[in-house]
């Protein structure tokens, strides 16, 4: 089965479709798979439900898709950098599934092990947990989530051989391996791409079972998200 695309368009060339879910991996910038993003724009594809940890930030990731209004419906944990997205929230436009960050992880990674739903008791006793179901164990309340499963998952990898088989690193490691196991279709774009037999096995985290789709990306940006300085001390 080959699986390397020339590029992100083709990649994406006939999957996507108005009314979507789609996962984004990354934690604020960082580890983003910022080159499909772009081609997911390009699509023109509208009334998408996007999950990922945040929505990127005005004028990169996912905000570019907030320009363009193409999303409908976000479902995030952290959303503070971003000034459209608040706009486009509190005029009604973009729907907000509001999780806690930990119950998002465990969602996705729900979803990609076919677990449908989990208890948990964060949230419980708050806004979190209004509509949903709560149980008693061992005396303590849970409130019942809900597995994420999406229609396709955008992935960023720091290296990965031809097969999928692919390796994070650092912070970029946040949400992208267990958003590769909860797509039904799984696109990534890496950094660093090899021949099957490079890469250490033991250092693999997400095998190539779970990836259908691969794209080269090798001078992928580094954006910063908040930028801070101190003055330099005197010689």
């Amino acid at each position: 089965m080959q699986k390397v695309y020339s590029d992100a368009k083709s990649a994406l060339a006939g999957q996507v479709k108005d009314g979507m879910t789609i996962m984004c991996g990354g934690f604020g910038l960082c580890g983003i798979p910022e080159v499909l993003i772009e081609a997911l724009k390009d699509t023109g594809a509208k009334n998408l439900t996007a999950i990922s940890n945040n929505a990127g930030t005005d004028g990169f990731g996912l905000g570019l898709l907030l320009e363009t209004r193409q999303i409908k419906k976000m479902i995030s944990s952290y959303v503070g950098e971003n000034k459209l997205f608040a706009q486009q929230y509190l005029s009604g436009e973009l729907e907000l599934e509001f999780n806690p960050q930990g119950t998002l992880a465990e969602r996705i990674r729900a979803g990609g092990a076919g677990i449908p739903a989990f208890f948990t008791k964060t949230g419980v006793g708050t806004l979190i947990a209004e509509g949903k179901e709560v149980k008693t164990f061992d005396g303590e309340d849970y409130v019942m989530e809900r597995g994420l499963v999406a229609d396709i998952s955008l992935v960023h990898a720091w290296k990965g051989d031809t097969e999928g088989n692919l390796i994070y690193r650092k912070t970029a490691r946040n949400f992208n391996p267990m958003m590769a196991t909860a797509g039904k279709l799984t696109i990534v774009e890496v950094e660093h791409l090899v021949q099957p037999g490079e890469l250490d096995p033991d250092a693999i985290v997400t095998p190539g079972v779970f990836v259908q789709r691969i794209i080269h990306v090798p001078n992928a940006k580094k954006h910063i998200e908040q930028r801070t300085t101190r003055k330099r001390e005197a010689a």
